[in-house]
């Protein structure tokens, strides 16, 4: 792990990031389960979580350095640009946090800090 940038953060997440959320939250849950979502999360305030923390409660393997997206969103972080916040769900009947959008921010920030503070929307 790398420590040697400061990782910028946006103050909300971009308008794109709930599409993609809602497109992903579909396929766990029924079509109006997964709008109710989004329309909560857009609701929400952002709070902040610890990179290892998120990806403990999420379960999710950490995705390698080559995958693009993550390739891409390093580069970001390298060249100082800012990141949109995670957008997170809580599946209290498995016990875990679902990365509704942001899986590949999440692993590329990992990559240099696994302490890292990452701002997120949480319901």
């Amino acid at each position: 792990m790398s420590k040697i940038k400061k990782i910028k953060w946006l103050k909300l997440p971009e308008e794109h990031d709930y599409p993609a959320a809602e497109s992903y939250l579909n396929l766990l849950y029924e079509a109006k389960v997964a709008k109710n979502f989004i329309t909560k999360l857009k609701l929400a305030k952002v709070q902040t979580f610890k990179s290892k923390d998120i990806f403990r409660a999420s379960n999710l393997s950490l995705l390698g350095i080559s995958n693009s997206h993550v390739k891409k969103d390093k580069k970001k972080i390298t060249d100082g640009k800012s990141l949109s916040p995670l957008l997170l769900v809580r599946d209290k009947i498995n016990g875990k946090v679902i990365i509704a959008d942001g899986y590949h921010r999440m692993c590329a920030v990992y990559w240099f800090d696994e302490d890292a503070i990452i701002p997120c929307k949480i319901i």
